[in-house]
């Protein structure tokens, strides 16, 4: 893959959230553009925080000329600090570190929703449910200076337009599996697909506009998901997006005056109703019941209104497998005709593909061993689109929920870290200047705090 193709890719992959201000600049030809468009005034224009998908206080920190100041959450700053160096990982923010944005008052640093979220709650579970006693998460305060020439624009990556760049990196290191290694993979995910065509053919009629009943849309979902695992996250991000904007709870509605979508929402939904999340964040697991989906929804939010909820998540769902999922720019419709064979899929459903894939290989045959140099080489591709883009501080775009990372390969990032502490008003205050450096390579995922981690595994044998 040369680089105008990766270039390419990881264009789209990317949500511009100022382009939809700029009359024409859309494809208005493509046949999901109708819907997109339609999903783009209904989320700003129909719900109750839908403003704050254009105005929020995340932009409003990309956007500032000055310095950004962004929150950190480690488990290992023992480590860290010995090593002097700091790595970013894999995930939604593909190979950037992970932060929360923070604002500057007169009594120190105001942790976004997210961040407090994460300091004061999540992590601390993520530790108790690994059994690990002598570690507490410890926040990081990072000083930002933005240069000048820092792109100004809105750009988020959506980890959920990543298939194709998926599918794409797999055919380029594919021979580190064996010929039968590579047959069985191929045909594991083609069966994958087969097996799952009702659902995929269901989605792709509703998101062109036929009617179908809540009930048994949901239960198919519900059956489809151990097959089709990508749909657990789509799922995972139509019902936080759907809590986001429609709550109209006191605790949302203040949050709201500060710029900010109320992240507790649906972590508090997903830790309550999977406590097994904690300690392994896997999104493929969210797989709540169609019966259990309205007290879930109400147990956390008792304003928001279940019978819309789940229409909505019907519709919403639907558009996002056809969008995200499909070949860009297509709907099958003739799903009877469908040659069920690897090269004839890609073509059709290549994202949807890429995305089984990224995931098989983590369990596949011996390809653990050299998963890392996957998502290795996804970030690299990703830190070459935002250097072009002079993009500093890339943040998820599948909605602007509070999540922003430090590009780790942004040439001469000037920075600076402290140790923080939380003091009795809530707010952050620095403690302790680190003499850290940010390394532009990925740590293990298995290191991560929201992976089974060294402290959980055997320790390793010494050869």
């Amino acid at each position: 893959m040369d680089f105008l193709d990766a270039y390419h890719l990881w264009a789209d992959a990317h949500a511009f959230f100022d382009s939809t201000l700029i009359p024409g600049l859309a494809d208005h030809t493509a046949p999901l553009a109708t819907q997109a468009a339609a999903w783009d005034r209904r989320l700003a224009e129909e719900t109750p925080n839908g403003h704050l998908l254009r105005q929020n206080a995340l932009f409003e920190a990309l956007r500032g000329n000055g310095k950004l100041h962004l929150l950190h959450v480690t488990h290992a700053l023992e480590e860290i600090s010995q090593q002097g160096v700091l790595y970013p990982s894999g995930g939604c923010l593909v190979g950037s570190i992970y932060c929360a944005p923070l604002t500057t008052t007169e009594l120190g640093f105001r942790m976004h929703n997210l961040g407090s979220y994460v300091l004061t709650k999540e992590a601390p579970a993520f530790l108790a449910k690994l059994g690990v006693i002598d570690r507490v998460p410890t926040p990081l305060i990072f000083e930002i200076d933005t240069p000048p020439q820092a792109y100004r624009g809105l750009a988020g990556v959506d980890y959920l337009r990543l298939g194709l760049i998926h599918l794409q990196i797999y055919s380029h290191l594919e021979y580190l599996l064996s010929k039968n290694e590579r047959h069985q993979l191929r045909e594991t995910v083609v069966s994958r697909v087969k097996n799952s065509a009702a659902f995929l053919a269901t989605s792709s009629a509703v998101a062109q506009g036929a009617p179908v009943n809540t009930e048994p849309f949901l239960r198919l979902l519900d059956e489809t998901i151990p097959r089709l695992p990508i749909l657990g996250y789509l799922y995972f991000e139509a019902v936080a997006e759907y809590l986001m904007l429609h709550s109209t709870s006191h605790h949302t509605r203040r949050l709201a005056e500060l710029g900010e979508l109320n992240n507790w929402l649906y972590k508090e939904m997903l830790f309550a109703s999977f406590p097994a999340m904690a300690g392994k964040f896997d999104l493929a697991s969210f797989r709540p019941r169609p019966k259990q989906l309205a007290a879930l929804i109400h147990q956390v939010d008792p304003t928001i209104d279940t019978s819309h909820a789940s229409a909505y998540l019907v519709e919403r769902i639907s558009y996002l497998v056809a969008a995200r999922l499909f070949a860009p720019g297509d709907a099958p419709e003739a799903w009877h005709h469908t040659r069920w064979e690897f090269d004839s899929l890609s073509t059709q459903l290549g994202p949807l593909l890429g995305h089984l894939i990224h995931r098989e290989l983590r369990t596949f045959g011996r390809y653990p061993d050299f998963y890392f140099y996957f998502d290795q080489h996804k970030a690299l591709q990703a830190w070459n689109y935002w250097n072009h883009m002079d993009i500093v501080a890339p943040f998820n775009g599948t909605l602007p929920k509070g999540e922003i990372g430090i590009n780790p390969a942004y040439p001469n990032l000037d920075y600076r870290v402290w140790r923080a502490e939380q003091d009795d008003t809530g707010h952050l205050q620095p403690a302790e200047e680190l003499s850290l450096t940010i390394a532009p390579r990925l740590v293990d995922i298995k290191y991560t705090l929201m992976r089974n981690n060294q402290w959980t595994a055997p320790a390793p044998s010494v050869a």
